[in-house]
């Protein structure tokens, strides 16, 4: 067996529907007395529903979460935070929303504590995650931090059945992405690997059932069952290339985040083909698991999110092709562990391939 090292995080997960109700207790056990309950516009009437919840634990509302976490966002509820002498945050919502709570922890005075209560509502996984991200500038700084790690993560699926389907799709395609480059980072372990298998297997499981009744429970719990792994699995591990082309185009261009992942993922799998073959066996056992065989590792993936309606071009979300030798650009910038060394020319005509929708070989 390979020599690993494995940190198991200290997240408390409380799981199953109805677990929303167990808010305030849990906010109790982590010894804080006024959250800030935070989300995006979208979901005011979630986050006054969570405040109304926690009565006079509640120190108020900021509703202006934002996708890619914009500067002035965070510094925005930095200060409401502090205003309200709010001691905790509660995040219900996606990644935009656990990553607002985030920001606001990483900027805490190292002598005290922030702890956020993370409640997703989709299955983004940034919950399971030490990972923070800001745009500033056009230029989205990701970074790794032990104090933006959620204290405590509630998962009601009772709260996901209302998730439209299209995004519901997309957003367990960004799940399946951060298992997959599990699969093949240079840090790596066994512990990460089983996670990363058996949450690309859920989530593939659960898509179908979805597609056919968007309010069965079982499988909406089975997709943040997988939500769950695969965010654990990226807490764990270095991020790759998909990782880093998917901030680059989401900070930069403003892409939506979850569908970034679903078109970039085939094409990320595909360059790194060749270099984790082990990885790619690992990907198509767990989708052959879920019903779905087919080819390669790239193939199957962009398979999954065609046949249940997920945009498959950078073209559909609003990239545009002028933009194609800049994002290249941007995206070898900095080096870092990819099973494949980072070449620009084979990056641009990814991007290529991922803007037209190509089918991966």
């Amino acid at each position: 067996m390979q020599s690993f090292v494995y940190t198991a995080a200290a997240t408390r997960v409380v799981f199953g529907a109805g677990a929303l109700g167990e808010l305030g207790r849990e906010i109790a056990f982590l010894g804080a007395e006024r959250a800030l309950v935070l989300s995006t516009p979208g979901q005011a009437a979630s986050a006054h529903r969570v405040a109304e919840l926690l009565g006079e634990r509640s120190a108020g509302v900021f509703a202006q979460a934002r996708m890619h976490v914009p500067i002035e966002i965070a510094r925005a509820a930095r200060a409401e935070a502090q205003r309200l002498g709010a001691d905790c945050a509660v995040a219900i919502g996606g990644g935009s929303t656990t990553g607002l709570g985030k920001a606001i922890a990483l900027e805490v005075d190292g002598t005290r504590r922030f702890p956020i209560v993370a409640i997703p509502t989709t299955y983004a996984g940034s919950e399971m995650t030490p990972i923070w991200g800001v745009t500033e500038g056009g230029v989205k700084k990701t970074g790794r931090d032990p104090r933006v790690l959620p204290a405590t993560v509630i998962y009601d699926p009772e709260l996901t059945v209302a998730l439209p389907l299209a995004l519901t799709v997309t957003s367990a395609m960004n799940a399946i992405a951060h298992a997959a480059e599990g699969l093949y980072a240079h840090d790596g372990n066994p512990v990460t690997a089983l996670m990363a298998e058996e949450g690309i297997r859920a989530a593939a499981t659960a898509l179908p059932a979805l597609r056919a009744d968007a309010g069965d429970l079982e499988a909406r719990s089975d997709a943040l069952y997988a939500a769950w792994l695969c965010g654990t699995v990226l807490g764990n591990v270095a991020m790759g290339l998909h990782h880093k082309l998917c901030h680059t185009l989401g900070g930069t261009f403003n892409l939506p985040h979850a569908e970034v992942h679903t078109v970039v993922l085939p094409h990320a799998l595909a360059y790194n083909a060749a270099a984790a073959p082990e990885a790619m066996a690992r990907i198509v056992r767990a989708l052959t698991a879920a019903g779905r065989p087919g080819g390669s590792a790239a193939r199957a993936v962009f398979d999954l999110a065609e046949a249940h309606g997920a945009p498959t071009s950078l073209r559909e979300i609003g990239m545009a092709q002028s933009d194609l030798d800049r994002a290249a650009d941007l995206a070898v910038q900095n080096q870092y562990p990819n099973p494949r060394a980072l070449e620009r020319g084979a990056i641009r005509a990814l991007l290529q391939r991922a803007h037209e929708g190509a089918r991966p070989d």
